[in-house]
């Protein structure tokens, strides 16, 4: 998804979430990642190197979401491995249950290569994802975060900051920024 041309049809985005579920509930029965030979995967385009994020919510609350950036694994094997780690190694929350599956609602944010920026002023909110790092210190928030919490550009960019383990108004002081665009869908789309 390195240009707007190569977005996900709604087939390929069906498919992607219904991995991303096969891939939990296969975990939590055998705790083991579930094996799609590559031969199965007929879509050139999930065979794809591709970075993206799985964000697990039940009854509306997050309950895990876990990504990789960048693209150093086809789509479809960055989607079993980010869904499974979401269900189980956020450390934020303790790992997902199979009760738990009844409720859960599964989105999936496939993202662009983040691209450095020169300043906040180039942040868009609603638009671009952003990577905060300074040292040792590296934050990322999905381009959806904002929209749904209704931040502003600055207050955006503070939790940027706070989650990469930095005072949150260092952006102001100077950090490296990137942003990254995504193309984020969720399994409610596609409930009746």
């Amino acid at each position: 998804m390195t240009e707007k041309n190569d977005s996900l049809t709604e087939e390929e985005k069906k498919y992607l979430l219904q991995l991303a579920r096969r891939s939990i509930v296969y975990y939590l029965k055998n705790r083991e990642l579930l094996e799609v030979e590559e031969e199965e995967i007929q879509n050139p385009k999930l065979k794809q190197m591709q970075g993206a994020f799985v964000t697990l919510k039940v009854n509306g609350q997050l309950r895990g979401c876990i990504g990789y950036p960048l693209p150093y694994k086809p789509l479809y094997q960055t989607i079993i491995e980010t869904a499974v780690a979401a269900a189980s190694e956020d450390y934020r929350f303790p790992p997902l249950t199979e009760e738990e599956l009844e409720d859960l609602v599964i989105e999936i944010s496939v993202l662009t290569l983040p691209r450095k920026v020169k300043g906040p002023e180039e942040v868009v909110v609603g638009r671009h994802g952003v990577i905060v790092s300074k040292g040792f210190h590296r934050g990322l928030l999905l381009p959806q975060v904002p929209l749904e919490y209704g931040w502003d550009q600055e207050t955006y960019l503070n939790h940027a900051c706070l989650k990469a383990g930095l005072p949150a108004d260092e952006w102001k002081r100077g950090v490296t920024l990137e942003v990254f665009e995504a193309q984020v869908f969720s399994e409610e789309e596609f409930r009746d």
